[in-house]
């Protein structure tokens, strides 16, 4: 369940959500520490593409020792200051938290109030990030591949998974 929600004060724009689960994977080789070296990143995409996604991240977390970090970045309207969006905070809270417990590793949850999401996302991550996006399968490019794509050319390590 919830272990720790921090508000980073500095920008008053992101909310940090952490949840653990014990892994139903082998467990991964162990290191030196106990904290993981690797993160994996899954972008919030829609609630059944990133429930794909998360689930692939999971896989790769679990054997490479891995932390998953879900970034979920949220739009607020421009006529509104990023402190106080037209969503209510707790909300957005419980249904990331959701889906954070979907995870079988340790995934901690990032809430972006934003206005525009890309430049966030790129903005939030560190360089050469691993970032997973999920995404519906389609022949012709989805706003999601478009991200995806945006990730790989400002230098991230993208891997994208398709539904149905």
């Amino acid at each position: 369940m919830l272990s720790s929600l921090k508000r980073h004060e500095e920008t008053g724009q992101r909310t940090l959500l952490s949840y653990g689960a014990q892994a139903a994977y082998p467990a991964a080789p162990p290191t030196e520490s106990a904290e993981p070296k690797l993160n994996i990143t899954v972008i919030f995409t829609s609630v059944r593409s990133t429930l794909a996604a998360l689930q692939a991240a999971g896989r790769w977390a679990s054997r490479l020792g891995a932390r998953i970090t879900l970034l979920a970045p949220q739009v607020v309207p421009y006529p509104l200051p990023l402190a106080s969006p037209d969503v209510e905070q707790h909300f957005s809270e419980r249904k990331f938290q959701v889906l954070a417990e979907e995870s079988k590793v340790e995934t901690s949850v990032q809430l972006l109030w934003c206005r525009d999401p890309r430049e966030t996302i790129v903005a939030a991550l560190a360089p050469h990030s691993l970032v997973v996006v999920g995404s519906r399968r389609s022949w012709l490019p989805t706003n999601d591949k478009r991200l995806a794509r945006h990730l790989r050319r400002a230098g991230h390590e993208v891997i994208v998974t398709e539904t149905e």
